[in-house]
């Protein structure tokens, strides 16, 4: 039976957060995974986070960090015009204490999953309210979530990133959830609004 392991320590967070602003909650939210901690550790994909203070609120993003190991990954492994969950294992997770528009999708404060559909010159990116499930399959059922979607360019890099590597960035339109993988880096902006 899988057990719901907390990153964090998760008994002390509810007690910790009671009666705090939402904005605080979600900077304060751990990544879950589930299996028990040995099981999590023995992953051939390790669990990864970033974060970034905004106007002093965080936004955070959760994810496996899967390597190409000598695979071609984007367009052969993870299949062009195919739904990919943007890691490895969970679903990629995006916590926002603020409204936002993630890609041009308007989305309020919360929790959010976010997959793509790759192709060679731009990315699908779908934000969607299905948090707590394994990271496929991204079905009809996954899909009915889906609070919407927008498109990003993919930018060649010169050198392969053999770790995929998602990173927060602040830039001249707000916030950026960079993403490197291979020779492939795609910007998913994340605007605030208000």
């Amino acid at each position: 039976m899988r057990m719901m392991f907390l990153a964090a320590v998760a008994a002390a967070v509810p007690a910790a957060l009671a009666g705090q602003t939402t904005q605080t909650m979600l900077a304060a939210q751990a990544c879950t995974h589930r299996g028990t901690e040995a099981a999590i550790a023995r992953r051939p994909s390790p669990l990864d986070s970033v974060q970034l203070t905004v106007d002093g609120a965080s936004i955070k993003v959760c994810y496996g960090r899967p390597s190409a190991r000598g695979r071609v990954m984007v367009g052969e492994h993870e299949p062009f015009g195919q739904p990919w969950r943007l890691g490895a294992n969970e679903p990629t997770r995006l916590f926002l204490p603020f409204a936002a528009e993630v890609a041009g999708v308007r989305v309020e404060p919360g929790e959010y999953s976010l997959y793509v559909v790759p192709q060679r010159t731009s990315w699908e990116v779908h934000v969607n309210k299905a948090v707590e499930r394994w990271g496929i399959p991204i079905n009809d059922t996954v899909q009915a979530q889906d609070v919407g979607k927008g498109t990003v360019r993919v930018e060649t890099l010169a050198e392969p990133v053999e770790k995929l590597t998602l990173s927060l960035v602040a830039d001249s339109g707000g916030t950026a959830l960079v993403v490197e993988w291979e020779k492939n880096r795609v910007r998913i902006p994340i605007r605030k609004l208000g």
